[in-house]
């Protein structure tokens, strides 16, 4: 059950970093011209993609500066999510096993 729930939150961490970078993708997309929001089905992946990424993304906003008008949060982001939240789970996740293994031998 431990491993079970220790896969589900890295594969939810793996699906959000993906998601992240689709959202940095589709945004491009747009800004340049290559997608027209005024269609009915982009705006609403845009607005899917916002709504799952905004709540992560705006307090790292207004903790970074933005210079030259780049918003660099969704690369913190991730960065965050690969060198600091999922060793910090892999580590957890170890120290439980070790606790739970040396229980069970004593």
């Amino acid at each position: 059950m431990l491993f079970g729930l220790f896969s589900l939150l890295m594969r939810l961490l793996n699906i959000y970093c993906w998601i992240l970078l689709l959202s940095c993708i589709f945004i491009n997309l747009c800004m340049f011209g290559i997608l027209d929001s005024r269609n009915q089905l982009v705006w609403k992946v845009g607005v899917f993609f916002n709504r799952l990424t905004e709540p992560v993304l705006e307090p790292v906003r207004r903790l970074l500066p933005m210079p030259g008008g780049i918003d660099f949060s969704p690369m913190v982001v991730l960065l965050g999510i690969q060198y600091v939240v999922q060793p910090i789970l892999v580590e957890l996740f170890r120290m439980l096993i070790m606790r739970y293994t040396n229980l069970f031998w004593l």
